[in-house]
């Protein structure tokens, strides 16, 4: 959702973008920059809710321009990183968890043409409309750098209703699009798949370990604590973290979340405390910003709060936390450390 923000602000005003985060109850701007975790629910709430505020049902399609494998940030530029189209769709898949969770890409060829194809998590939700136009894309981003200038696939299928008029999705994407598919694929001849593209103008140094370390380990999201925790991180990163808005996020209640992370030996205010302390650690030892502003980014009333709920948490205060790692030469390891904490009654 990189640049989404800015986009809305632009092309419809402070208001609509305000509107928005209000429904959804987290500010995207915030974070959108950062590799966290966004359940999808939240993303397509966000993208219906610009519509609404801003009557454009062809948001997708005005956002589409701005898609881009490079805008997701590690993954997009690992998946790049190969010589050959169908190298670069086999990472793609094989690496998918660590860029949204719970998604598919495949690849099948027949006849010499191939087709690749998404399925998405949140297909049938308010707002998937707008974000299954986002995917076709990117997925032709995924293609740009392996084609001929000027290339344009073959056919565009994309799973949503079909519109009034096709003809904006057509002008936008300059192929055929088919309307009510199973997925959104996208169909170009086969023999481009093995065309070498040799080396790259701008090698790029990025790993799967890079890729790793700059998510909130999405690959551990396979239980609702795990789903729970990581949108708490999206939270306090964005400044404020709310069990109402945490409910809204995982399409559930206050109630029944309570209930279940009650089973799980815990409750929303331990959690969101944990990670408070977790990133205020992260901060002191990887940044050289104040106090005060630690206090503030976490959401803390003020900063003489945040010094006792450290000291309480973690038996000092936070100058001398960061004088002890510093003189103890861990600035890096907490700076590059994956941050997603969990008790360890909850620990795999």
């Amino acid at each position: 959702m990189a640049g989404l923000s800015s986009f809305v602000r632009e092309a419809f005003g402070d208001r609509v973008l305000r509107r928005a985060n209000q429904a959804i109850m987290l500010n995207i701007e915030s974070i959108e920059h950062l590799d966290c975790f966004i359940p999808q629910a939240t993303a397509t709430a966000f993208l219906d809710a610009i519509e609404r505020e801003g009557r454009e049902p062809n948001l997708g399609l005005l956002f589409a321009p701005e898609v881009s494998m490079p805008s997701f940030g590690h993954w997009g530029r690992y998946v790049l990183a190969v010589g050959t189209l169908r190298a670069a769709i086999v990472r793609a898949a094989s690496t998918l968890d660590y860029h949204c969770s719970g998604d598919r890409i495949a690849l099948s060829v027949a006849s010499g043409i191939a087709r690749v194809r998404y399925v998405s998590a949140a297909r049938g939700r308010p707002g998937y409309n707008h974000l299954a136009t986002g995917i076709a894309a990117a997925l032709l981003s995924l293609l740009e750098p392996f084609v001929p200038p000027g290339w344009r696939p073959s056919m565009i299928e994309l799973d949503i209703p079909r519109p009034p008029s096709p003809t904006p999705f057509e002008d936008a994407f300059s192929c055929p699009v088919a309307f009510g598919a199973s997925e959104v694929a996208i169909h170009f001849a086969a023999n481009l798949l093995d065309v070498p593209v040799g080396r790259h103008a701008d090698p790029c140094m990025i790993t799967l370990g890079d890729v790793v370390r700059n998510r909130l380990s999405p690959a551990t999201l396979d239980s609702f604590l795990d789903v729970t925790v990581a949108q708490i991180w999206a939270q306090v990163l964005a400044g404020a973290a709310s069990v109402e808005s945490t409910a809204l996020a995982l399409g559930t209640s206050v109630r029944s979340l309570q209930r279940v992370l009650n089973r799980e030996g815990t409750d929303f205010r331990s959690l969101t405390n944990m990670i408070r302390i977790q990133r205020a650690r992260e901060l002191l030892a990887g940044t050289g910003a104040s106090v005060t502003e630690i206090s503030g980014a976490l959401g803390y009333s003020a900063p003489a709060h945040f010094a006792r709920t450290f000291r309480k948490a973690t038996g000092v205060a936070p100058q001398e936390f960061r004088r002890q790692v510093w003189a103890a030469g861990s600035r890096e390891m907490f700076s590059t450390a994956i941050p997603l904490a969990r008790s360890s009654a909850h620990d795999r």
